[in-house]
């Protein structure tokens, strides 16, 4: 019998999809020893997933820590992600956290929780690597606790060293998660009755390169897994999209045709000093290859680095061409964090704060109305939803395209149910529809 059974643990992640995967596993975790899972206090253990991408993030991280101190000062709070590889004994203290579990290591942080509290493992204590190392963190997920969809993190760590990103160094080098590991975690989250998975990853484009596979391989492995209705990916960088996995997508009935693609800046200097190994014509003509593929209703995202080192107006300009004229959909939209110890850091020309505001109020406002525009491609027509929430007599979920629908709920309607809706109007780039049957799919639970 664990000391964790019976005990309230609540578990958040900041940041990516590869943090909610391992918050997920983590959950998953706690859960198998019998711990009751808690989305609100009063808890006994608080475990923040953290992130470090930008010094927002890192305070963000530092914030949400204080916070579950003082709302459970007697409970165990734990600390784990990238702003936890990186944080000083000094910050680490001053957070109150108990416990600080650095990446590469998390697979151990249930049993030091357990450790902690049986008084066999001190107060304070670091459980981390200076560089994680490069193997595989084996977490296991057995289903979704926290979120409708799976997210299934196969890949970690990064070998590209971005000018900006401090990312390479919280996480190490790429490392890839053995492929039968990563099919019988599907196999499982599917058969726990969720129809719909997200392969996740820190670059996702370098899977199997150190275990002579690819991401191609894997997508092949993962959409024979009977039952499984959609596969998704987290981001894809633009310079690792492979011939083998287009093919391999082009080909399956469960590839959801949205894919997340970080352009960062449409100036090419800019892009040079940024270290992205592209151009904006590069990115121009793999937008193209894309939608001949799988035709206009592709649904693409991508992210936008605004004010960086260097960047003119013109730059700027330039980037916000390229947005409207690549027809994107959803754009998360990012202002320029030097990160101590990556090569931006040190480069001049540093951008005006009020500059880099005005900046990203524009492209916030192109975001909002490309999305728009791109929803709107969708009325009149019916379009196949999994159901991620039923609140008072209302269903709210995503299309196969990645966008967000509501509607009235047929009586009955459950989380992971698959209805279909026929679109009446957009609002604000989400659709607003009625359901065309009043029977849905329910997958086996």
């Amino acid at each position: 019998m664990s000391i964790l059974e019976g005990l309230r643990v609540h578990v958040e992640a900041l940041g990516c999809r590869s943090n909610q995967y391992e918050a997920e596993a983590l959950a998953d975790a706690f859960a198998a020893r019998g711990s009751e899972l808690v989305g609100e206090p009063p808890w006994d253990v608080a475990v923040v997933v953290s992130c470090s991408v930008t010094a927002a993030a890192d305070g963000k991280s530092r914030q949400l820590l204080r916070r579950f101190r003082r709302c459970c000062p007697e409970g165990v709070v734990v600390a784990t992600g990238c702003w936890a590889q990186k944080a000083s004994p000094g910050e680490f203290r001053s957070v109150g956290a108990d416990l600080m579990v650095g990446n590469g290591r998390k697979v151990e942080l249930p049993r030091a929780v357990e450790s902690l509290l049986e008084g066999s493992l001190p107060s304070g204590t670091i459980l981390r690597d200076g560089v994680p190392p490069r193997r595989w963190d084996a977490l296991f997920m057995c289903r979704p606790r926290l979120h409708s969809r799976a997210f299934i993190k196969v890949q970690d760590g990064c070998d590209h060293f971005c000018s900006y990103c401090i990312i390479p160094y919280l996480r190490g080098l790429s490392v890839s998660r053995p492929l039968a590991d990563v099919e019988r975690e599907v196999r499982s989250v599917v058969a726990s009755g969720c129809p719909e998975v997200v392969l996740t990853g820190i670059h996702l484009g370098l899977y199997g390169r150190d275990i002579g596979s690819s991401l191609g391989e894997l997508v092949s492995v993962v959409t024979a897994v009977e039952g499984l209705r959609r596969l998704r990916f987290g981001s894809l960088e633009p310079f690792a999209i492979e011939e083998k996995l287009l093919a391999v997508l082009a080909s399956s009935p469960v590839f959801s045709p949205h894919l997340h693609l970080p352009l960062q800046s449409g100036d090419d200097e800019v892009l040079r000093r940024m270290r992205r190994g592209y151009s904006a014509d590069d990115f121009r003509r793999l937008v193209a290859k894309l939608r001949g593929l799988f035709g206009d209703d592709l649904h693409l995202g991508t992210d936008l680095l605004v004010g960086f080192p260097g960047e003119t107006d013109a730059a700027f300009d330039r980037s916000m061409e390229l947005l409207e004229e690549l027809a994107f959909g959803r754009l998360h939209i990012f202002p320029f964090s030097p990160r101590e110890g990556t090569a931006a850091a040190s480069l001049g020309d540093r951008i005006a704060p009020d500059v880099v505001r005005e900046r990203c109020g524009r492209a916030v406002a192109l975001g909002e109305r490309l999305l728009s525009r791109y929803a709107r491609r969708w009325i009149g027509r019916e379009v196949e939803t999994v159901v991620e929430r039923v609140d008072g007599g209302t269903l709210r979920g995503l299309t196969a395209h990645f966008v967000e629908v509501e509607a009235p709920a047929p009586e009955g309607m459950e989380v992971n149910d698959v209805v279909a809706l026929q679109v009446g109007k957009e609002q604000a780039g989400s659709l607003l529809a009625a359901p065309v049957i009043s029977e849905v799919i329910r997958w086996k639970r």
